[in-house]
């Protein structure tokens, strides 16, 4: 199925993954979305459960090793485009604990970065993205459950 003008939204996931005070942070490097700073991610494949696919996305995307912890929020990402959809996409955010890895953008990603959290404005993210990131800074930083 394509992902541009999809005939059923597509699942995805996405990753909250901080070390210290500072977040991942990916430029995306294709649509949706190209040239937009956010948290790593992507789609799932048939068959692959969801932290899979985290662990996936997010050593495609950054070279770092996670280990999922819970999921956030679930969020859906539409994108009309006149009277049709040009993407739709359902996206499982983790909160996700760093393994291992150094950073290296790669996969889908433009470029890849650990940011300080006081440093988060710079990059210009979606409230979406920021409302999603103090979720799972309050869960990593503080041990609290969604």
């Amino acid at each position: 199925m394509s992902r541009e003008y999809p005939q059923r939204p597509i699942l995805a996931v996405g990753a909250v993954v901080m070390r210290g005070e500072e977040v991942l942070l990916v430029k995306r490097g294709r649509e949706p979305s190209a040239g937009i700073w956010s948290i790593p991610g992507g789609v799932v494949r048939l068959g692959e459960p969801l932290e899979e696919a985290v662990r996936r996305e997010v050593m495609e995307e950054t070279g770092i090793r996670v280990r999922p912890v819970c999921p956030l929020k679930t969020v859906e990402r539409i994108l009309p485009d006149g009277g049709r959809i040009k993407f739709h996409y359902i996206i499982v955010d983790y909160a996700c604990l760093v393994e291992s890895g150094a950073i290296e953008a790669g996969s889908d990603a433009a470029q890849a970065v650990w940011a300080h959290w006081n440093d988060l404005d710079r990059f210009h993210l979606s409230q979406e993205t920021l409302d999603v990131l103090a979720l799972g800074r309050e869960v990593l930083l503080r041990g609290r459950n969604p």
